[in-house]
C-alpha cells in the first residue's frame, strides 16, 4: 500500500479555508514572514501588523486556501490579539534565531497564555531570522524543545526559517495547514508511540470491507483496489511485494501466505504518521467517510429528517433480520446470549461500544454476569432507534450493515392520524412513568427487564428500560419505559410537544398511602390538561403499586371516581399482566385519553360553534336558492306581459 497525494477537498475534510494566527514577541520577525510567504520575496518595509492576507488554494497540494493573521503583542492590542486567537485554527508562535530569550518566552509565556485562553488548536513553534544567528551558536532545536514538546503535547512540530534568504518560509504554513486538515491528535498517541484506539477500530473496519473473501488477510487484488479505492492509481507488482517484505520484517505476523493481516494494515499506518505522512491515513479514513473525530459523516447516513413530533423512527424488518444474524455470529459459544466479552468484539469496529453510558446502560434485560439474550439485543438497538436515530444508523454500518442505509429505518404515521383510525402500525410503544418518588415507579421498570430490584444511579432520575413483550397469538411488541423525574414534571410540560413522543403516559402510585394517591392525581390531571391544550393528548393508565399491603380507603373509592370522571380504565394493580394492557391502551390509540372539565366544555363550544356554522352555512344556501327562483319567476313574468 502506497500512500499518494490526493489533492480532493473530500482528503482534507468539510474545511473550505484554514486560519493561521501568527502570534510571538514583538520584533521576531511575524509580519516579514508572512509577506514573504505571500510575495515569495522579502520586502524592505512592512508595516508594524499586516492585515489579513490570503494564500490562494494553489498553493499547497491538498487546495484549501490559508488566512494568515498577523498580530501585535503590545498591552494596548491584547484584547484583539486574545479574539483572534480563539478563532484560530491553528497558531504560529515565533521567536528569533538571534535572540534566545524570546525562545524562553514561548514556554515561560506564549503556550500558558494559549492554555489560559482555552485555545485548543495545533500550534507550530517557528524560529525566525536564521540567517541572523551566528555561526558559532550552534543550537540543538530537537534538544532545546524536545523538553517543551513533551510538557505542551499542542505543539504539532518545530522549524527554523529566514524570510531574508527564504529559507522554508512556505513549508511553515504548509506545517500549520497540514496540523488542521490532518491532525494527529486524533489518530496517534505521541506519549505511547502507538494508534489510538478510535483509530485502530475505524481502519479495522475498513480492512473488513476491503477483505471480501473474509480469509483475514488482503491479497494482492484487494490490495490494488483498495489503492485505486484511496488514491486513484494502482500498485505494481514491485510495489506490492516490497510494503510486504517491509512489514514482514518489523512485524512478522503482519504478512501471511493469503496477504496483508489486519496486524500489518495497523502497522504501515502507525508507520506513515511516525514518518510524518499522516494525511495518507487521513486519506483512506475521509475515503471510508470519517470525520475529524473518527465517526461517519453526517451525508453517509440518511436519516430521514423530515417528520412530525408525533412521529417516530423504527428498525425495518430488514434491519431487524440483519441484527438477528449479527448475533447468531457472534454468539460463539451457542448459548443464546452474547457475553460482555462477545458485545465488546461485536462494537470492535465502531469508535465505542453505544451502550457503556446512559440512557442506554442497564436498559435492557440482562443476566446477573451482564450477558445479554436476542430480545434484549433486539430491545436495546429500538431504544437507540427511538431515541438517536443516527446514531443507530451508524452502528449498524460500523458492525457491517452492507444494504442501503435507507432500508435501516422507518418512519411511522402520525399519532394523530393514528387516532383518527383507531389503530396503530407501530412496533415500538414508548411510555412515560409519572408518579410521586415513593410509589415505586421503578418497580414496573424493573419488572420489564425482570428484576427484582436495581438501584438508579442516575443524578437526574431519568431513566429508561426496555424489552420485548411476547403477545397472544405469536406477535411481540418492544415496550419503552421512560420514568420522568416527580421534580422535573413542570420542565417537561414547559416544552408544548413534550407529549407527542408518548404512546401512553402511566400514573404510579402507593395505593395504601392517602398523600402518593393525591401527588399521582394531580399529576395525571396536569398532563391531561397539556396534552388538551397542545392537541397531544395521549392514552393514560393508572397503576396501584404495593398491592400486597392493605389499601387505603381514599386511594381505592377517589381513584375509581377520578378515572370514571376522566373516560379512563380503572387502576391496574402492578402485580397483574400490566405489560399486555399497557401494550392494548397503546394499540388502541383513541381510548383512555383523559378529558378534563375544562376540555370537555372547550369541545361542546366548539362543537356548538361548528352547528352554527352548518346552520348558517345552510341558511344562506337557502336564501341563494331563494332568490335564484324569485328572479326566474320575474323574469317569466316580464317576458309573458
Amino acid at each position: 500500500m502506497a500512500g499518494g497525494s490526493v489533492g480532493n477537498a473530500s482528503s482534507s475534510g468539510s474545511r473550505s479555508v484554514v486560519r493561521v494566527v501568527v502570534a510571538g514577541d514583538r520584533g521576531t520577525g511575524k509580519s516579514s514572514l508572512i509577506a514573504s510567504a505571500a510575495s515569495e520575496s522579502f520586502p524592505e518595509n512592512v508595516p508594524p501588523v499586516l492585515p489579513p492576507t490570503r494564500l490562494p488554494a494553489d498553493f499547497f497540494p491538498d487546495r484549501i486556501p490559508v488566512t494568515l493573521i498577523d498580530t501585535s503583542s503590545s498591552l494596548e492590542n491584547r484584547a484583539k490579539l486574545n479574539e483572534e486567537l480563539k478563532r484560530a485554527d491553528a497558531v504560529v508562535l515565533t521567536y528569533a534565531c538571534d535572540q534566545p530569550l524570546t525562545l524562553s518566552r514561548l514556554n515561560t509565556h506564549w503556550l500558558h497564555e494559549l492554555r489560559r485562553l482555552e485555545v485548543k488548536v495545533p500550534v507550530v513553534v517557528v524560529g525566525c531570522k536564521l540567517d541572523l544567528r551566528e555561526e558559532r551558536d550552534t543550537m540543538n532545536l530537537e534538544q532545546v524543545m524536545s523538553p517543551i514538546m513533551q510538557k505542551f503535547r499542542e505543539i504539532e512540530t518545530c522549524i527554523e526559517c529566514s524570510a531574508a534568504n527564504l529559507i522554508q518560509v512556505p513549508e511553515v504554513f504548509y506545517y500549520a495547514q497540514k496540523a488542521v486538515l490532518h491532525p494527529t491528535g486524533p489518530l496517534f498517541d505521541q506519549e505511547n508511540q502507538c494508534l489510538r484506539d478510535r483509530c485502530r477500530r475505524a481502519l479495522r473496519r475498513i480492512f473488513i470491507l476491503c477483505d471480501h473473501d473474509l480469509d483475514g488477510a488482503l491479497n494482492d487484488a484487494e490490495l490494488n483496489e483498495f489503492q485505486v479505492k484511496c488514491f486513484n492509481a494502482p500498485l505494481q507488482p514491485a510495489e506490492i511485494v516490497g510494503v510486504k517484505r517491509v512489514v514482514h520484517e518489523k512485524v512478522p505476523a503482519g504478512v501471511n501466505q493469503l496477504g496483508l493481516t489486519l496486524t500489518g494494515f495497523l502497522y504501515l499506518h502507525a508507520l506513515f504518521i511516525e514518518k510524518g505522512r499522516i494525511e495518507t491515513t487521513w486519506a483512506v479514513l475521509r475515503k471510508f467517510g470519517y470525520d475529524d473525530d473518527l465517526k461517519l459523516r453526517g451525508d453517509f447516513l440518511p436519516v430521514p429528517s423530515k417528520r412530525a413530533s408525533d412521529q417516530s423512527v423504527e428498525l425495518t424488518s430488514e434491519a431487524v433480520e440483519f441484527l438477528t444474524g449479527v448475533f447468531r455470529l457472534f454468539d460463539t459459544d451457542n448459548d443464546e446470549v452474547l457475553q460482555p466479552s462477545e458485545l465488546d468484539e461485536l462494537f470492535c469496529t465502531a469508535p465505542e461500544s453505544p451502550w457503556d453510558e446512559g440512557p442506554y446502560k442497564d436498559a435492557a434485560e440482562r443476566t446477573d454476569r451482564g450477558e445479554i439474550s436476542l430480545n434484549g439485543f433486539l430491545s436495546q438497538w429500538a431504544l437507540m432507534t427511538s431515541l438517536d436515530p443516527q446514531l443507530s444508523l451508524a452502528n449498524l454500518v460500523y458492525i457491517g450493515y452492507g444494504g442501503d442505509p435507507n432500508s435501516a429505518l422507518r418512519v411511522t404515521r402520525k399519532r394523530s392520524i393514528d387516532r383518527k383510525k383507531q389503530r396503530t402500525e407501530r412496533n415500538v410503544f414508548q411510555c412515560f412513568v409519572f408518579g410521586p418518588k415513593s410509589a415505586e415507579k421503578s418497580s414496573l421498570l424493573n419488572n420489564l427487564l425482570g428484576r427484582p430490584f436495581f438501584k438508579n444511579n442516575s443524578t437526574t432520575g431519568d431513566r429508561y428500560a426496555v424489552n420485548v413483550v411476547d403477545q397472544l397469538g405469536g406477535s411481540k411488541k418492544i415496550v419503552i419505559l421512560r420514568e420522568i423525574p416527580e421534580d422535573g414534571v413542570k420542565k417537561f410540560l414547559n416544552n408544548k410537544e413534550f407529549l407527542a413522543a408518548c404512546d401512553v403516559a402511566i400514573f404510579v402510585y402507593d395505593s395504601s398511602d392517602e398523600k402518593s394517591w393525591k401527588k399521582s392525581k394531580d399529576l395525571l390531571l396536569e398532563v391531561a390538561r397539556h396534552g388538551e391544550e397542545s392537541s397531544y393528548g395521549v392514552p393514560c393508565l393508572l397503576i396501584a403499586a404495593k398491592d400486597d399491603l392493605d389499601p387505603h380507603p381514599v386511594a381505592v373509592n377517589d381513584s375509581v371516581k377520578v378515572c370514571q370522571k376522566l373516560g379512563i380504565e380503572d387502576p391496574i394493580p402492578l402485580s397483574k399482566n400490566i405489560f399486555s394492557r399497557i401494550i392494548s391502551a397503546a394499540e388502541h390509540p383513541h381510548l383512555s385519553i383523559p378529558e378534563t372539565e375544562t376540555g370537555r366544555n372547550r369541545k361542546q363550544y366548539r362543537h356548538l360553534v361548528n352547528q352554527s356554522l352548518i346552520f348558517v352555512t345552510i341558511g344562506a344556501a337557502v336564501a341563494v336558492v331563494g332568490l335564484a327562483a324569485y328572479r326566474a319567476y320575474a323574469a317569466r313574468r316580464s317576458s309573458s306581459s
